[in-house]
């Protein structure tokens, strides 16, 4: 399982001597500003999916997309 945290700058270092203390704990790294814009994004994405599968929020299809290119 992943777990994403969300830790003060300046307890980032703690933060992280403790979780690789952890036996349990396989990998404990920071993401890099690229990767949590990323996810993000996909967050946004998905919470859109799901307005969009409730009936709430009208997406552009395909060709509206290609379109705009």
């Amino acid at each position: 399982m992943k777990i994403l945290l969300d830790i003060k700058d300046s307890q980032t270092a703690f933060a992280l001597e403790v979780l690789k203390s952890l036996s349990f704990v396989k990998n404990a790294k920071p993401l890099s500003k690229d990767s949590l814009n990323l996810l993000s994004d996909l967050q946004d994405s998905i919470a859109d999916v799901k307005l969009h599968q409730k009936g709430k929020l009208e997406l552009k299809t395909a060709q509206e997309l290609i379109n705009e290119l």
